[in-house]
């Protein structure tokens, strides 16, 4: 095994004067399965292409050192959005970067996937073949809301000048892309591959069975019709996400149509497999050692995938829109077989990271419907209860997990990625939920309740919070029943859409009731594509057009996160502030019920109680 070429020297030292295909991407080149470049290389590599990889091009010399590449460009701006990876949900430029060398920013642009696409176009001319793929693409491949910018952009395929877009998981449409190309047919030809999408001049289109959204040009409108067609456009994109009944989609940009062909088929278990038993290196590249490594290799070096997709479905996040909702999943000898090699690698210490996914006890599908007849278009399978026809079923995990432990060097296997509890709960068979806790937590289970106001959780698309008591509650029974001390840790968000100030207090109460000193809170970040960032533009629920409180301003959302670190000393003055204006003086105190004590001075407490500015006394000459 050796890694795919990044220079032109290591390209020579192959014996190739060019490369079939050339791989652009914003990370740093790391030949692990838990990054999309090295999956899509490896996976081009074993069909028998020459395949050359550029992380993070800085210059014009560095797209042009291969040469004219046989086939074309495959381009990606790593595996986050690059406006996500660079900028905090406050709109701060982040001074770290993971998936860079060091951990050091700048390694990549803002929009990286148009910089380096429209460059490429600029250098290789109009001839040459560029489809863009990744988180990024599969995001933006409608007009979207930029929450940095903060208007409505049109179709990443319009700005990047590429030739096709590749949404989804892209093992399939890369697939075909790369024989059809290879095989001498003209990029012109490519309209008819599932997960992908293209532009056609509106005057060539030829008009078939399609769902069309409403146009780049209404929905980018700052208005309240033009948000109230954005909110109807996200709805229609993501009911026809769905790989079963899924339509072909389209939406009018000025002279052009943006047509999204139906969503690729999933994986099946056995390609699945054949994907992560490919010749990984499973490290970084030699080249970034000096530089201090990539520190995104840290948290997965040592953690197994065994599941894809997600039909938990949470509005707020973009795994269902890319990954999908359909569950494809890897078998028990898969993922055995690369526990065995992790023990074999220098630097294994005898722990499992992760056996994990999206959602880590999720390991088919949610129904028996879903094959046939694909996920509910207007229905969630766990939220805001769970559906009648739903199928819960821990035991293949467990066996899985069981073999996993059994592996000779493996002292531990822990589940980091996230365990669903409101689908862990529906399980009539607790041997999972034990075992769980005596053999796969650290010390500390992860959970994500988010939110404890069902009005907040049923905009998340979560289900009531009455679920995650009824889990703590099991949690710590079966805990004190073996005789461990382990600990929850909720992951909470604040200002999402539907949050009120009142809403804030509230799981303030709880934090304080449960002991609960979070040290860092996750405000809304409005990523494109999703049904929350809608919401946060249009102030509607994009399913009923319902209208949604949305905390949009810095001080709004500085008081609900403040309100979640009531606490810390330094929030003190504040968190008063904020409950003298919200006419919660009930709060403050020394009672057991109050968050916040009154300060030591009797002067400042009656101004601040009575919310009463100094008196100015004017001075005699």
């Amino acid at each position: 095994m050796s890694f795919l070429p990044i220079t032109k020297e290591d390209m020579l030292a192959n014996g190739w004067s060019a490369p079939d295909f050339i791989i652009v991407t914003g990370d740093a080149y790391v030949d692990h399965p838990s990054f999309g470049t090295a999956i899509v290389s490896r996976l081009l590599e074993s069909q028998g292409y020459k395949v050359c990889i550029l992380p993070q091009p800085q210059k014009d010399d560095d797209y042009l050192q291969f040469g004219y590449p046989i086939c074309g460009f495959f381009v990606n701006s790593g595996n986050l959005d690059s406006m996500v990876n660079a900028y905090t949900s406050a709109k701060k430029k982040r001074s770290d970067d993971a998936y860079s060398p060091g951990g050091k920013a700048g390694f990549r642009p803002d929009r990286a996937l148009t910089v380096y696409s429209k460059t490429i176009r600029r250098l290789f001319g109009s001839d040459v073949f560029i489809g863009i793929g990744g988180l990024e693409a599969s995001l933006r491949r409608f007009a979207h809301y930029d929450y940095w910018s903060d208007k409505v952009l049109p179709s990443v395929l319009v700005d990047s000048q590429a030739d096709i877009l590749m949404y989804g998981m892209g093992e399939h449409q890369i697939t075909e892309i790369a024989q059809r190309l290879y095989n001498g047919e003209p990029k012109e030809n490519l309209t008819n591959i599932l997960g992908t999408c293209y532009l056609v001049e509106t005057k060539n289109y030829v008009y078939q069975k399609a769902v069309e959204c409403p146009s780049f040009e209404v929905v980018s409108v700052n208005s309240t019709s033009g948000k109230k067609q954005y909110a109807i456009s996200c709805a229609i994109q993501n009911r026809e996400s769905d790989s079963v009944r899924g339509k072909i989609v389209i939406q009018k940009h000025g002279n052009k149509i943006l047509v999204q062909n139906p969503p690729s088929k999933p994986l099946s278990t056995d390609e699945l497999d054949k994907v992560y038993d490919l010749p990984y290196e499973r490290d970084v590249h030699p080249s970034y050692l000096q530089l201090g490594g990539v520190p995104a290799i840290e948290e997965v070096k040592f953690s197994l995938t065994h599941v894809r997709g997600c039909f938990g479905a949470c509005n707020f996040c973009s795994i269902a829109y890319h990954q999908g909702r359909m569950i494809t999943c890897r078998s028990k000898e898969s993922i055995v077989k690369e526990a065995k090699i992790l023990t074999n690698l220098p630097d294994f210490k005898g722990y499992i990271h992760d056996v994990g996914g999206p959602s880590a006890n999720f390991r088919k599908t949610s129904c028996v419907h879903q094959l046939k007849t694909g996920l509910c278009a207007n229905k969630k399978c766990l939220a805001p209860k769970p559906c009648s026809n739903l199928v819960v079923d821990h035991s293949e995990y467990l066996d899985i997990l069981k073999a996993v432990r059994k592996i000779p060097k493996i002292k531990k296997v822990f589940i980091r990625s996230g365990i669903r509890f409101d689908y862990l709960l529906q399980d009539k068979n607790d041997e999972f939920f034990k075992e769980l806790i005596e053999h796969h937590v650290s010390g500390q289970l992860k959970v994500a309740p988010e939110h404890c106001s069902d009005n907040v959780l049923n905009h998340m698309g979560k289900p009531s919070f009455e679920v995650y008591l009824k889990f703590k509650e099991k949690f710590y029974q079966y805990t004190k029943k073996i005789g461990l001390k382990q600990y929850l840790v909720p992951y909470l968000m604040s200002s999402h859409p539907g949050s009120t100030i009142n809403d804030a207090i509230t799981l303030a109460k709880f934090l304080k009731k449960e002991g609960l000193h979070p040290q860092q809170v996750q405000d809304f970040y409005p990523t494109p594509g999703t049904i929350s960032t809608a919401m946060y533009y249009t102030g509607l629920n994009p399913y009923d057009l319902t209208p949604v409180y949305v905390a949009k301003t810095a001080e709004e959302k500085a008081e609900q996160r403040i309100l979640l670190q009531y606490f810390k000393p330094e929030n003190r003055d504040a968190v008063i502030k904020i409950l003298i204006k919200h006419g919660r003086k009930d709060l403050i105190g020394s009672g057991k019920n109050c968050l916040v004590n009154y300060p030591t001075k009797d002067s400042f407490k009656k101004e601040a109680v009575n919310n009463v500015k100094p008196k100015k006394v004017k001075r005699k000459k």
